[in-house]
C-alpha cells in the first residue's frame, strides 16, 4: 500500500505552499558580521601603525621641503631687494633653457658625470676589486687601506690635496719637471679633467667594495671549469663574471651617478667652476644664481632640473635592473 505524500498547506492568501523535502533543512536566514573589506582595512591599518612615526618624519623633513622648494622654483623670490614675491609660471624654466651658461653647465655635467663615474669608477672599481682576488693577502689590505682612506676623506679635505697635486707649482708638474716632461697649469687647461680625475680618486672605493662583494659570491666551480675547458682571462671576464654580477653593475652605476650629479664642494675647492665657466656643473650653477646673485626662484628650478636629470638616469638604471639575466 503507497502512503499517500502530505498535501500542500494553503499559506495566506490561499496560495499552497510546497513543503521542504525530507531530510533538507528550512534555510537560515544570514547572520550578521563584519564585511570582509573592513576587515582587511583594520589589519592594513594595524600593520602601517609601526611605520607611522617614519612616514610622518619623511613627509615633514624630505617631501614638506621638496614642495616648498617646487613651489619656489615658479617665483621670482630673491634673497635681498624684494619685500614680497610673486608667482611668475614657468618664465625661471624659460630662462634656463635660454641661457647658453645653463646650457654649459648641463653639457659639463654630464661629461663630469661619464668620464668620473661612468667609466672612471665603475671602471676602476671593477679592475682593483677584480685584482684583488687574486693578490696576496698583504697587497689586498695595503691597497684596500689606501683606496678606502680616499673616500673616506672629508670632500673638503680631498679637494684641497687634489689642488694641490694639480696646481701649478703642485706634485704633478715637480713629478713631470723631474722626468724633463713638459708641466702646464693643469686647473686652468684642462679643469673638467682635473676635477674628473680627483672624483675617480676620492670615489673609486665604493665601487671597488660593491664588486668585491659580487665577485666572492660566484662560485669557484664555474671559474674553476672556465679555466679547465681552455677560457682566457678576458673571456673569463666577459662570458662568466660580468653576466653573473650584472644586478651589481647596474645598482653600483646608479649609485655612483647620482652621487657625481651632486658634486659640489670638491670642485668648488678646486677651480670654483673656472676658469670662466669651464668647470662649472649645475649644482655650482645653481649655488651662482640662489646665493651669489640672490635669485632664489631661479636657482630652485635649475635645482628642480638636476632633480630631474637625476630622475631619468634612475629610471633608465632601474629598467636594465627589472631585467633578469
Amino acid at each position: 500500500m503507497t502512503s499517500a505524500s502530505p498535501a500542500p498547506s494553503a499559506g495566506p492568501g490561499g496560495v499552497a505552499k510546497t513543503p521542504s523535502p525530507p531530510g533538507r533543512p528550512h534555510s537560515a536566514p544570514p547572520t550578521a558580521g563584519p564585511p570582509g573589506s573592513r576587515a582587511r582595512v583594520r589589519r592594513g591599518l594595524l600593520r602601517a601603525l609601526p611605520v607611522s612615526p617614519a612616514v610622518i618624519l619623511l613627509a615633514l623633513f624630505l617631501a614638506g621641503p621638496i614642495g616648498y622648494c617646487a613651489y619656489i622654483a615658479f617665483t621670482d623670490l630673491q634673497l635681498t631687494g624684494q619685500a614680497e614675491s610673486s608667482f611668475v609660471g614657468l618664465d625661471n624654466f624659460r630662462e634656463a633653457f635660454g641661457d647658453e651658461r645653463f646650457l654649459n653647465a648641463v653639457w659639463l655635467t654630464l661629461v663630469f658625470t661619464f668620464l668620473s663615474s661612468i667609466i672612471g669608477q665603475n671602471t676602476l672599481g671593477l679592475a682593483l676589486a677584480t685584482l684583488m682576488q687574486r693578490a696576496s693577502e698583504p697587497v689586498r689590505t695595503l691597497t684596500g687601506a689606501i683606496v678606502v682612506t680616499a673616500w673616506v676623506l672629508p670632500e673638503v679635505v680631498a679637494g684641497f690635496l687634489l689642488y694641490a697635486f694639480f696646481r701649478r707649482e703642485g706634485t704633478l708638474n715637480a713629478v713631470l719637471d723631474f722626468l724633463h716632461l713638459p708641466s702646464q697649469n693643469w686647473l686652468f687647461t684642462l679643469p673638467i679633467l682635473a676635477v674628473s680625475f680627483a672624483n675617480v680618486w676620492r670615489g673609486t672605493a665604493f665601487s671597488m667594495l660593491v664588486y668585491s662583494a659580487a665577485l666572492n659570491e660566484i662560485p669557484k666551480e664555474i671559474t674553476e671549469a672556465a679555466e679547465v675547458d681552455g677560457a682566457g682571462g678576458w673571456r673569463r671576464m666577459w662570458h662568466i663574471t660580468l653576466p653573473m654580477i650584472r644586478r651589481s653593475i647596474g645598482t653600483n652605476l646608479m649609485l655612483n651617478t647620482l652621487q657625481t650629479l651632486s658634486v659640489f664642494g670638491l670642485i668648488w675647492v678646486m677651480t670654483r667652476g673656472g676658469p670662466g665657466n669651464d668647470s662649472q656643473t649645475l649644482p655650482l650653477f645653481m649655488y651662482e644664481q640662489a646665493f651669489q646673485k640672490s635669485m632664489i626662484g631661479y636657482g630652485t628650478a635649475v635645482a628642480l632640473l638636476l632633480l630631474l636629470v637625476g630622475s631619468l638616469f634612475s629610471v633608465v638604471y632601474m629598467r636594465l635592473l627589472r631585467t633578469e639575466v
